[in-house]
């Protein structure tokens, strides 16, 4: 065994279990599979990281990515899938991207607002996930409109619905869904914002030969194509993986 694997397999998987942050809140990650079990290219990532170091996958499954990062204090993860976030990257490494999706809202068919740029003004209210990486961002980017957090990204299109606010933030995909099967509802063309999705490792672990074998790793799979085959296999179009 190769050195860096050694220094993987200690810092990542001590006891012989890969520990494995997996993110519900983001449907073009991961799903809910048979028995109840993670599937979806974040999930096939992680079973490929394991098999290669020759250890089990073992899941910690959040509802949010808020909560994915909140855990990281817990020791709760050792490998997480984040998308990149500078106020993540305080306690994250994060690799180059696997999969690159878009930020854009969700309005009421009735909204005044075509453009992505238009809700940016005084008494505009967004709902959000909270700790969403487009949460993240809008917070920083947004100079007059308001944000309103819900719990999860699920949860801000229930709250953007119910308390009539002007518009989702969120993931294009679950967005557009939603406006598919609710009448009255449409996703605003454009994005604020690219959103790369990463593997994230904790800092406290992410030695230099840790982050070298892991981002090695990556690179080979998008390279096999195992990223195109996880997102196509699972529902989502191959078109988001990055490059």
């Amino acid at each position: 065994m190769n050195d860096d694997k050694s220094a993987v397999i200690e810092a990542l998987a001590p006891a012989g279990r890969l520990r494995v942050a997996i993110n519900y809140g983001n449907i073009v990650l991961a799903q809910r599979g048979k028995d109840d079990e993670p599937a979806g290219v974040s999930a096939v990532l992680a079973r490929a990281l394991a098999a290669e170091l020759g250890v089990e996958a073992e899941f910690a499954t959040f509802d949010g990515a808020g909560d994915v990062f909140a855990a990281i204090d817990d020791d709760a993860w050792r490998i997480g899938f984040l998308a990149r976030d500078p106020v993540r990257a305080e306690k994250i490494h994060f690799t180059a991207p696997y999969v690159i999706i878009e930020g854009t809202y969700l309005v009421p068919e009735s909204s005044p607002f075509q453009d992505i740029d238009e809700l940016d003004r005084s008494g505009v209210r967004i709902a959000v996930g909270k700790g969403a990486a487009y949460d993240l961002y809008l917070t920083r980017a947004l100079q007059q409109a308001s944000l309103v957090r819900a719990a999860t990204s699920a949860a801000a299109i229930e709250l953007f619905v119910e308390s009539q606010l002007d518009a989702a933030a969120g993931v294009r995909q679950p967005l557009a869904a939603y406006a598919a099967s609710n009448p009255g509802y449409r996703v605003l063309p454009g994005r604020f914002t690219a959103i790369e999705q990463c593997m994230a490792i904790p800092k406290t672990q992410a030695s230099d030969a840790v982050t070298r074998y892991v981002e090695d790793f990556l690179a080979r799979m998008k390279r096999e194509g195992l990223v195109k085959r996880a997102l196509s296999e699972s529902g989502q179009d191959e078109t988001q993986a990055a490059d």
